[in-house]
């Protein structure tokens, strides 16, 4: 989709199209669609992040907490949203050993236990090895700090996202 596209798009066409760029959370979308038009798509993609930064807190949280655990049960179900779904297939985490879906799953129920909130990491490009390297590096930090990581890692997620689905000024999708 070309940015003239996305510009010229009805509030609930953009809706339609850009409401699951935010795991289950439309909200991000519907404000950031009120900032158009936009003049790229580096200020779409600031449109986006600019409401997941600026929403109560409250809002930050739930959209955390919107996020699928990593190789988690929903994963295994497929209710996950299609680019979550995506992106743990391309991170390899849908051809897990046993041993690792087992990891997965306890460093999930620990990290949840902890932090009341799912583990958030971008995973386009990552592998299941950098995954749990980063797991294991978070796991012990501060609920305040792994926080704001997590709120960082869903605008990273976001960025990704449109970079996907609207084209870059020279004619790409992904830089």
């Amino acid at each position: 989709m070309t940015l003239d596209d996305v510009n010229a798009l009805s509030a609930p066409a953009f809706l339609a199209a850009f409401g699951d760029i935010a795991e289950h959370s439309p909200w991000v979308a519907e404000r950031a669609g009120r900032a158009r038009p936009y003049a790229g798509r580096e200020a779409m993609v600031d449109a986006f992040q600019a409401v997941v930064a600026g929403a109560a807190r409250a809002e930050q949280e739930a959209l955390i907490r919107a996020h699928p655990d990593l190789a988690g049960k929903a994963a295994l179900a497929g209710t996950v949203a299609a680019a979550s779904r995506r992106e743990q297939a391309g991170a390899g985490l849908d051809t897990l050993t046993p041993e690792e879906f087992a990891r997965f799953q306890d460093l999930n129920t620990r990290y949840v236990a902890r932090f009341g909130f799912p583990f958030i990491l971008a995973v386009k490009g990552a592998t299941k090895h950098r995954i749990l390297e980063a797991f294991e590096q978070r796991i012990g930090g501060a609920r305040e700090e792994e926080f704001w990581t997590a709120l960082a890692q869903v605008m990273r997620i976001v960025r990704f996202r449109l970079e996907d689905k609207v084209e870059a000024p020279d004619g790409g999708m992904s830089r």
